[in-house]
């Protein structure tokens, strides 16, 4: 699809509708999906926790890009294109590890670990190895988080940082660990994925685990008497009473998105859980439960909740036209002993029943847009911020 039939093609969409079936399913689109969206925006990479020691390294990895985020010899993070400066071989195969040197099984070119080229042998005269580096792509930790962008001028993410940060702090993510990270592979575009969980209008019918115990699957609940109840609560258990939404049209730079609100468990339910009661230690500074639970955002990909006992990460990303994954990171506090704190199992059960059956609903929506009979319908009440991020995404894609 060339950019005048691209174009036209957005130019037509209407404001309160689904996407047009080419949005899903044109392959140069996707393409221009993976430019202008996933290589421009910040995305979360993993946890501080998960590379503890100078030589930890694990992959990101997404659309056929490859990323070491490694700790190196200063202590600091680095994310490093899994790509040698020799003949292009990826040079780390395994999904984690630790290495002193980051070496090419190819022909055995070695990087330290900010990526310097630290050997190379049997080289002709005159070659400069300090001229030679892995390529480095950018780098932001919030609140123990990591985060990279692959532009070479990525927005600011000072403004996530501060406003973010502050509310999140309570939570002391820097101070957590992972206890479990799990990755969700789905048959749909990624778009569909996202669009998925930018709306709580599926949750009663599709999420009766979710459902029984969070009010966001009712109408109204933000505005609701029990979330002015947790609002009052909120600064006795240490908690922000803020709501923060600087999110796709009202953003402050491209990819650095985020917001920040609370809202209402249902009487009875204090985390997310079978039975709705606690699953592992307090959470940081957090000083108990107040009732509610946390939706945080950052950039077009990375959601999260956090309870006030553990937090669960959310990101999407694409692989290919009609596939995508969720990858999602639970934390607790970095005290916690598993078997004597928290029960695996019970920390996981809510957001893995949840994201299978989120996985089964994509994947029958792809195979409905995909008829040659699909037509986009209307929006409802409960879908304001699936329309709000579909208007952005057809800005950011519009040649």
């Amino acid at each position: 699809m060339d950019h005048k039939a691209l174009t036209a093609l957005i130019e037509s969409q209407p404001a309160s509708t689904a996407l047009a079936q080419a949005f899903y399913t044109d392959e140069e689109i996707y393409r221009r999906d993976i430019e202008e969206v996933y290589l421009k925006s910040w995305i979360y990479a993993g946890h501080l926790s998960e590379i503890p020691t100078t030589g930890d390294w694990f992959l990101f990895e997404m659309a056929g890009e490859s990323v070491i985020i490694t700790r190196n010899e200063n202590g600091q993070v680095s994310a490093l294109l899994n790509v040698c400066r020799h003949r292009g071989s990826k040079i780390c195969v395994e999904k984690k590890g630790c290495s002193r040197k980051l070496v090419c099984r190819y022909h055995g070119w070695s990087y330290d670990l900010d990526g310097r080229l630290h050997s190379a042998a049997h080289m002709p005269d005159g070659f400069d190895k300090s001229k030679v580096r892995l390529k480095h792509i950018h780098t932001e930790l919030l609140e123990g988080m990591i985060f990279i962008n692959f532009s070479e001028k990525p927005a600011s993410f000072e403004p996530v940082r501060q406003d973010l940060g502050a509310c999140l702090h309570p939570y002391r993510i820097d101070k957590a660990k992972v206890a479990h990270r799990q990755t969700y592979p789905i048959k749909a575009n990624w778009k569909l994925s996202v669009e998925n969980y930018t709306e709580c209008y599926h949750c009663a019918p599709s999420h009766p685990e979710y459902t029984r115990g969070h009010a966001l699957a009712k109408p109204g609940a933000r505005t609701s008497p029990e979330m002015a109840e947790i609002m009052a609560r909120a600064g006795a258990c240490g908690l922000s009473d803020k709501t923060l939404s600087r999110i796709y049209l009202d953003e402050p730079g491209f990819g650095t998105g985020y917001a920040f609100e609370r809202y209402p468990m249902w009487r009875g339910h204090i985390t997310g859980s079978e039975d709705g009661q606690a699953v592992a230690p307090l959470m940081g500074e957090v000083r108990g439960y107040d009732g509610g639970t946390t939706d945080f955002q950052v950039g077009p990909a990375t959601y999260a909740l956090a309870y006030c006992d553990y937090v669960v990460i959310y990101r999407f990303t694409p692989v290919s036209l009609n596939e995508s994954e969720c990858d999602i990171t639970w934390l607790v506090n970095g005290d916690a002993e598993e078997g004597k704190d928290y029960d695996t199992g019970r920390l996981t059960w809510l957001w893995d029943v949840t994201t299978q059956a989120d996985k089964r609903i994509i994947e029958c929506n792809a195979e409905g847009v995909n008829s040659r009979f699909y037509e986009p319908g209307p929006f409802s009440t409960m879908e304001e911020y699936t329309r709000k991020f579909i208007a952005w995404y057809l800005q950011t894609i519009k040649p």
